[in-house]
């Protein structure tokens, strides 16, 4: 089990020094990008009126669907369409990553993927309503050129066609 302790800001927080071996030499290798600043985009629309999509690295997949492939070299970079109505309790976890504990997911799927949370959001006008599906991917992809070169713009072209106004990125 990875230590996790509070960081100053209130953020639980896990210290390479506390990893196994095998995760810190994988944290110490990796070759991080930096892709640079991305500038940001201001909403032309109150919040209370837009469609919101749920965009998550947990690995989630419905009923039915093909699972995320742990073999894939640099990992696995496609994406899972999960509609908004299904039981999120249905869905099963693929995420292949060590470096954190999955039982918050295995207990409540809301942890990886929180529509019940979205859904109330919107039925408290909140937000408008929630997208008619929302988007699965693996985290822990390594060797990210093709999810950049070809998932996103497929990610995108989703998004656009539910013409969803806010993708909330929920990092696993």
């Amino acid at each position: 089990m990875i230590r996790e302790e509070l960081n100053e800001r209130g953020v639980y927080m896990t210290r390479i020094a506390d990893m196994d071996l095998k995760l810190k030499t994988f944290m110490w290798d990796y070759r991080w990008r930096n892709l640079g600043e991305i500038a940001p985009v201001s909403r032309v629309k109150p919040l209370a009126d837009c469609r919101v999509a749920l965009v998550s690295s947990a690995g989630l997949v419905a009923p039915g669907q093909e699972p995320f492939d742990p073999k894939i070299k640099g990992g696995d970079w496609s994406w899972r369409s999960i509609p908004d109505g299904i039981d999120i309790q249905s869905l099963t976890e693929h995420h292949q990553s060590e470096a954190f504990d999955h039982s918050g997911i295995e207990a409540d799927r809301n942890m990886g993927m929180p529509i019940d949370r979205l859904r109330e959001l919107a039925a408290d006008g909140v937000i408008g309503s929630a997208a008619p599906r929302h988007i699965s991917i693996m985290g822990s992809i390594i060797a990210p050129g093709r999810f950049i070169r070809t998932t996103v713009p497929e990610i995108v072209g989703a998004l656009t066609a539910d013409e969803v106004d806010v993708a909330l990125m929920v990092p696993v």
